[in-house]
């Protein structure tokens, strides 16, 4: 058994820093336990979005978490120096939360796992992202059978040969968020864009992205890698929109070494 020295963890933590997790869609954050439990040099906080009932409330949770820890809200001093500088991991839609957070100035770094400065394209652009008129037929098909949407959502997150990994097994039950959540979530993901504000967001950046994902493609990321001043781009090969999954050490191991080194 392996015993930790609770004193070196916690300077680590101050360190390091805080990280703060956000969900993708219709996602726990029990999907990120495993790379918690491979970061114990980090201080790890969270957001629960399944009761959200509307994008304000999703968006107004996202914001109050990050100045609660970079000292924005007047609390003591001390908070922010036990915290260190905060990280804000985003999965997906979590992803372009992370990013609208990070163009106000609340992260001193990003770590982006799938993630898009604008969900929703033109036409002309669906190698970037998805037509709106799809968004809206999901929140119709919700309202309906919110099942089903889950369902067929989670079936395109993962390539044929991860499916036959059985990497999609290792999500969590479907139906942890409220219908109100899954709508405020896709309403988000229709008119939140990101892409106004890459240039002006200066601190380090760290993209985890598949290169066959069918959600937020590929383009997506080299987009932000293109356009965000201080992006590094981690490419999982055959590897559709949950690059972390079933990758954790790997993922550990190359966010420590690329926190490291800023």
């Amino acid at each position: 058994m392996i015993e930790l020295d609770i004193n070196s963890v916690l300077t680590q933590q101050q360190a390091n820093g805080t990280i703060l997790w956000l969900c993708g869609w219709s996602m726990p954050d029990a999907v990120f336990d495993r790379l918690r439990e491979l970061l114990p040099d980090f201080h790890h906080i969270s957001i629960d979005y399944s009761d959200a009932d509307s994008p304000e409330k999703i968006l107004i949770l996202t914001e109050i978490a990050a100045k609660n820890v970079m000292n924005l809200d007047g609390a003591a001093f001390s908070t922010r120096a036990a915290h260190g500088p905060l990280l804000i991991g985003g999965w997906s839609l979590g992803g372009l939360l992370a990013l609208r957070l990070a163009g106000k100035g609340f992260a001193d770094g990003l770590v982006l796992f799938a993630a898009s400065a604008r969900f929703t394209r033109s036409k002309e652009e669906t190698d970037l992202g998805w037509v709106d008129t799809y968004v809206r037929k999901m929140i119709t098909g919700i309202i309906k059978d919110r099942q089903v949407v889950e369902a067929n959502f989670r079936q395109l997150m993962f390539t044929e040969s991860e499916w036959e990994a059985d990497l999609g097994g290792s999500l969590p039950p479907i139906g942890s968020w409220t219908t109100p959540a899954l709508v405020a979530g896709l309403q988000i993901l229709r008119n939140e864009e990101c892409l106004s504000q890459l240039e002006s967001i200066t601190c380090p950046v760290f993209l985890v992205h598949g290169n066959e994902d069918s959600i937020c493609p590929y383009s997506a990321a080299m987009e932000l890698m293109a356009q965000l001043p201080k992006a590094k781009l981690f490419t999982i090969p055959a590897c559709g929109h949950a690059p972390f999954l079933g990758r954790e050490d790997q993922i550990a191991d190359e966010l420590r070494r690329w926190w490291h080194e800023q």
